[in-house]
């Protein structure tokens, strides 16, 4: 049965929030961890998560890098590939909210959008591919609404659904050798990303549409990540909605 002890798990956006969690997760289960972190607000945060894993007795190391950018995906791969020999596991995390009306949106949001929703992604799986151990494993963050019929999130929604064909994509391509791919899409997360796009109304709406009335919690996320990282394996090209009952399809 796969487990994590003596693995090296990439995490992107890996300093705090839901990365921060599967950081300290993961080492708590024996692996050792690349915090990927974007830029220099969240550079102490991706210091005190690394710190955070070392005190569990793993190693850890930061990395920054801006993933909308192909050679800054394969320097974290290198760096981590360099620094401990290999990777088997790697988790993409990061992502941009914009709740906006179609009408109202830039191009230059439109291509921002994009640029971390959906081609970071890309070229985040990419990377992967061409460097993880044979029986690796991808997992990428999508969101539940991609199985909502709502207003506002065209970009953000609309740049998080080519995370769908990637992965199934990716997980016949990589088979044979046995990495694995699945997207987990939880549902509105009780972090700082969602509020700002939000009113306090619409707010209560969305825990209105889950069990107990209430939002998605990273701590709901981190045990199906981890999941699909160990025992669950023979999931592959799927994509999973941890919601308590957001959306279905």
């Amino acid at each position: 049965m796969p487990q994590l002890r003596d693995k090296v798990a990439i995490i992107a956006g890996g300093a705090k929030n839901l990365g921060g969690l599967l950081s300290t997760t993961f080492a708590e289960d024996g692996a050792n961890i690349v915090v990927h972190y974007h830029g220099d607000a969240s550079a102490s945060d991706a210091e005190q998560t690394v710190g955070a894993v070392k005190e569990s007795g793993r190693d850890a190391i930061a990395v920054q890098g801006d993933l909308t950018r192909v050679a800054d995906v394969r320097r974290l791969f290198d760096t981590a590939v360099d620094t401990f020999g290999g990777v088997d596991l790697a988790v993409n995390t990061t992502g941009m909210v914009l709740r906006k009306p179609i009408l109202e949106t830039t191009e230059a949001e439109y291509d921002q959008m994009f640029g971390i929703n959906a081609k970071a992604a890309y070229f985040f799986i990419q990377e992967a591919g061409r460097r993880l151990n044979d029986n690796g494993k991808i997992i990428s963050l999508g969101t539940s609404l991609l199985a909502a019929f709502t207003d506002g999130y065209s970009t953000y929604a609309g740049g998080k659904a080519p995370l769908e064909h990637f992965t199934r994509a990716a997980a016949k391509e990589f088979a044979d050798r046995g990495i694995s791919v699945n997207t987990v899409a939880p549902g509105p997360m009780d972090t700082p990303f969602f509020y700002p796009q939000e009113t306090p109304e619409r707010v209560e709406f969305h825990k209105s549409q889950a069990l107990g009335n209430q939002l998605t919690r990273i701590s709901d996320i981190a045990p199906i990540v981890r999941f699909l990282s160990t025992e669950g394996w023979w999931f592959t090209g799927q994509t999973l909605f941890p919601n308590g009952g957001y959306t279905t399809r």
